[in-house]
């Protein structure tokens, strides 16, 4: 593999980073708040879940 001088490296990702598209502020705030949104959804839906498997195993185990 070819050595790349660090000039010319420096000037590539120059380049590569000139073509990104970046998230305007209101993309990045609505993507928080779903991310937000589906951790909440997500907690929820394992805690219920936790306490239901927790009812049924006290029930068999009659620990309860």
């Amino acid at each position: 593999m070819a050595r790349t001088n660090p000039f010319t490296f420096f000037q590539q990702v120059r380049s590569e980073v000139g073509k990104v598209v970046w998230p305007t502020r209101n993309e990045t705030l609505i993507s928080t708040a779903m991310v937000l949104a589906m951790v909440i959804f997500a907690s929820l839906f394992f805690l219920a879940a936790d306490q239901i498997i927790q009812f049924f195993v006290g029930l068999i185990l009659s620990i309860r």
